[in-house]
């Protein structure tokens, strides 16, 4: 089992528009801090385009996006081709949508990067988070990004830790990682590309690449 951590293990950079500020950093909670200028400064960009829609300055919407009209979208925030956005879904600043993607009912999001082809159907949070390429949700998991005594969250690899020096990190998902309905990502939980979490689940720290995590301490090999 590999525990890949870094920003080119967990992502192919080539299925998001933020590909610009995730190259800058080796590992992605590096760009969380950077995340509202850099979306901000990609709605403005947009707005020369003519493929976008801005009914807020700081909100572009691609014109083949269907927005169901009872979402809350706060800016800035952009949201890509042939995405869905479906009833009382809450967009609270700082996201970027890609392509062929799905935000769901009643689900929240804030201070999150969503690559292309990602599901988030049904009653998620996701914040101050990376879902990756082809990544999903399950109905109901979300991602915890703060701790209970509001220290700094630290992430954990094996043996080694990292200080992020933030108070809110959520969770980063490898291209095509699965988890499971109504589980809980603790903050700075990653999760491997390809890898799977089971339902009902409490992740914390990292699940490998290519694996299925079953329970603390019973994570097997995907065959």
């Amino acid at each position: 089992m590999k525990n890949c951590i870094r920003t080119e293990e967990l992502f192919d950079l080539s299925h998001t528009a933020a590909k610009p500020l995730l190259e800058k950093y080796e590992y992605p909670w590096q760009a969380l801090e950077e995340m509202k200028s850099f979306i901000a400064s990609l709605c403005e960009a947009l707005k020369c385009s003519g493929d976008y829609l801005f009914p807020e300055p700081d909100v572009a919407v691609h014109k083949t996006a269907k927005i169901h009209p009872t979402a809350d979208i706060t800016g800035p925030c952009v949201i890509g081709a042939d995405v869905e956005v479906r009833p009382g879904a809450f967009l609270r600043g700082s996201v970027l949508i890609g392509e062929r993607c799905v935000i769901g009912n009643s689900c929240e999001f804030k201070n999150a990067i969503i690559f292309d082809d990602c599901q988030v159907p049904h009653f998620n949070y996701v914040g101050d988070s990376i879902l990756g390429y082809h990544a999903h949700m399950g109905a109901g998991a979300v991602t915890s990004n703060v701790k209970g005594d509001r220290s700094d969250v630290v992430i954990k690899n094996g043996s080694e830790t990292f200080e992020t020096g933030r108070y809110k990190v959520g969770a980063f998902l490898g291209d095509h990682a699965e988890i499971g309905c109504n589980s809980v990502l603790n903050p700075g939980t990653i999760v491997g590309r390809g890898a799977r979490v089971y339902p009902l689940s409490m992740v914390r720290g990292v699940v490998p690449e290519q694996t299925i995590y079953k329970r603390l301490g019973d994570v097997v090999v995907k065959y």
